[in-house]
């Protein structure tokens, strides 16, 4: 990919040849480009290095929670409980936490 990218053939043509999207194509020459890489490939680059090299920080996300998480296991204990459900829990969590989490997002927290 980065030989042909190098040649100056399109992300789409690379994407044709290689069997792969154009976007994912022009993701993986952007994270190429954001980790220095050029062809050729310094022959010592292992593939475990070249894969953490582009790919360590894909699917994070920084930053921090907006609302206060719920202790979701303290949840799960409380609800085995008679006479818990999640409306009576969610009304002691707001009670803690009045900036957290509405009704509707806590429930479907709580199913994921």
């Amino acid at each position: 990919m980065l030989r042909l990218a190098r040649d100056g053939v399109s992300a789409r043509q690379i994407g044709r040849t290689l069997g792969a999207a154009r976007s994912t194509i022009q993701d993986n020459l952007r994270r190429a480009a954001g980790a220095g890489l050029h062809w050729p490939l310094p022959s010592e680059l292992t593939d475990a290095a070249l894969e953490q090299l582009l790919f360590s920080l894909a699917g994070t996300k920084a930053g921090q929670r907006w609302r206060v998480e719920p202790d979701w296991a303290a949840l799960a204990c409380e609800l085995k409980r008679p006479g818990v459900n999640l409306m009576v829990l969610w009304e002691e969590y707001r009670d803690i936490h009045p900036e957290g989490y509405g009704y509707s997002r806590y429930v479907a927290a709580w199913l994921m």
